[in-house]
């Protein structure tokens, strides 16, 4: 993979980059997707994150390759405290890491966000708690994506300010409001992994002398509703 020729996750990211954005990538690492952006005169204003020395390093490397130091601004801080004032951002991406993480980032520098901007969010896991935030933050889901790369499964969240206060069910912040709908190929063979591996823990659990009956009653629910979710009603 390089700026030239993304990998299908990165390449299904920049796609929802809408053209004329002023972008912030946050975890660049080589910053393959902004310089990709910017080659395809989709951005001609960015700003690449990293908050290490190395990724970010690398990231600088590449920009000078295509010669894009005029276009894109790399800097070393933690999150969204690359972006500064006068950068005007009106879209952020933020790939490749675990949910959790993806959330924190954007808690901790809520300050910088100012409302107008797009999230292009692609967490690896722990999608929920990305959706979660954005629901708590008023931020309503546009967009969602799944797609399948070299024995994963990627989902990728856009999300813009609400005007009014935004709520989603238990099941939407857990299958995603947009892929509950559509139940995609992609979708329904993630989700039958996931039964597999809750089958395979209740299976592990009732080896032991006194099983925890409760808890194996509980994920046998979790089971119960991923199967209702993921039938294709004909």
């Amino acid at each position: 993979m390089n700026s030239t020729h993304l990998s299908k996750r990165l390449q299904t990211v920049s796609d929802h980059v809408e053209a004329g954005s002023r972008l912030a990538d946050i975890g660049s690492d080589h910053a393959y997707l902004p310089i990709h952006l910017a080659k395809n005169h989709i951005i001609d204003y960015g700003v690449v994150g990293e908050v290490a020395k190395g990724p970010l390093s690398n990231a600088i490397s590449e920009i000078k390759k295509d010669n894009l130091l005029d276009v894109l601004h790399p800097r070393l801080a933690d999150g969204l405290a690359a972006i500064q004032a006068g950068d005007n951002i009106d879209a952020i991406t933020i790939a490749g890491m675990g949910g959790n993480l993806i959330t924190h980032i954007l808690e901790e520098g809520k300050a910088k966000l100012t409302g107008q901007e797009k999230l292009i969010l692609q967490p690896n896991v722990g999608e929920p708690a990305v959706r979660k935030w954005l629901m708590t933050h008023q931020y309503r889901i546009f967009a969602e994506q799944i797609l399948e790369e070299d024995g994963h499964i990627y989902e990728i969240i856009t999300a813009k300010k609400s005007p009014v206060p935004v709520t989603y069910s238990d099941l939407e912040l857990k299958f995603g409001p947009f892929l509950l709908k559509e139940k995609s190929p992609v979708f329904v063979a993630k989700w039958q992994e996931e039964i597999g591996l809750l089958q395979r823990v209740i299976h592990n659990m009732q080896k032991a002398v006194e099983p925890d009956i409760a808890k194996i009653d509980a994920i046998q629910s979790e089971i119960k509703t991923i199967d209702e979710v993921i039938k294709i009603e004909s």
